[in-house]
């Protein structure tokens, strides 16, 4: 049995005009292994790849070239299989609206061919907080209620693999946790979840590993500690007592430092060319009291921007 639940090596998808004379290629060489068990966050920007990536698992859309397996399962020579091992939430809330929550999981658990006997429809909108709203119509129910109704309609055939495209899009704050609390759950019970989504604290509170998509290609993928260790770049905020105001505070070494509105003095600086100890001796030696410090750990969004803007650059 293989220990990769989702598993792409040269992936590649190439979308051609009508007329043949333009083509976007929307996945290059595209090689990832998911682990059975692991919560992955895929991030990118708008018109990176994501969307492409998941169409084809889903067997929405016809690769190029390469290949892609779920759970072992090659998504073209065992389809069937492939299928059935992975179920996705769109980022889309895509319900018939005249289909009560019930009618939605008994029709989908149909479709995959699950007996009435084995069917836990009202189990699964219990567990999602869906019970009172079990014979409601669709259109009926807000955003949230709908967002969750599409996590429950993914997981009718027990699937080991699923796929949350922007899950708590539009939903608020207290949802939002309730869902991060729901597939935590998922994960502890053997689900392997693959998160797409925007919000980067999502994915660094989530997350055991990460990987970064832009134009077709992967860029970074590495667990979410050693990511967030990557990045050569730390933020200072310093209080201070100025004794002579009028001159320019310089500090050798420092990639740019200059004073804010709260009258911080704001100290980016590379960890690998000069340590903490040796900005403080040089602001001594011009006679600046600190007062205060604190210190910005590095987060998710920078190490997103970095990578997003080094490709940039690089292209």
């Amino acid at each position: 049995m293989t220990e990769l639940a989702i598993e792409t090596n040269l992936l590649n998808k190439i979308y051609r005009s009508k007329n043949g004379n333009s083509q976007k290629h929307a996945l290059v060489d595209f090689s990832i292994q998911i682990k059975k068990g692991q919560i992955f966050g895929l991030l990118g920007p708008n018109g990176a790849g994501k969307s492409t990536f998941i169409n084809i698992l889903a067997n929405l859309v016809v690769k190029s070239s390469g290949t892609a397996k779920i759970n072992g399962f090659d998504i073209e020579k065992q389809k069937r299989k492939a299928r059935s091992a992975i179920g996705i939430v769109p980022q889309e809330l895509n319900l018939d609206p005249f289909f009560k929550p019930v009618e939605v999981l008994e029709t989908q658990a149909g479709l995959y061919g699950i007996p009435k006997k084995d069917r836990d429809s009202m189990g699964l909108l219990g567990r999602l907080g869906l019970s009172d709203q079990a014979y409601s119509y669709s259109r009926t129910l807000s955003g949230g209620m709908r967002r969750r109704l599409l996590i429950a309609k993914a997981l009718t055939h027990q699937p080991s693999v699923l796929v949350l495209d922007e899950p708590t899009a539009g939903v608020d704050i207290e949802l939002r946790h309730q869902l991060w609390d729901f597939v935590r759950e998922l994960n502890q019970q053997g689900t392997t979840i693959l998160l797409i989504t925007h919000y980067l604290e999502e994915a660094q509170e989530l997350c055991d590993q990460i990987g970064i998509i832009n134009k077709g290609k992967l860029v970074a993928n590495a667990p979410t500690k050693e990511l967030l260790k990557s990045l050569d770049r730390k933020e200072i905020l310093i209080k201070a007592d100025i004794k002579n105001p009028e001159s320019e505070i310089k500090i050798n070494g420092i990639n740019s430092i200059k004073a804010n509105q709260d009258g911080y003095l704001q100290i980016i600086y590379r960890p690998s060319k000069i340590n903490f100890l040796d900005i403080l001796q040089q602001l001594e030696s011009q006679k600046v009291s600190i007062i205060d410090i604190i210190s910005k750990e590095t987060d998710l969004e920078d190490i997103f921007l970095e990578f997003v803007r080094g490709q940039k650059n690089r292209d």
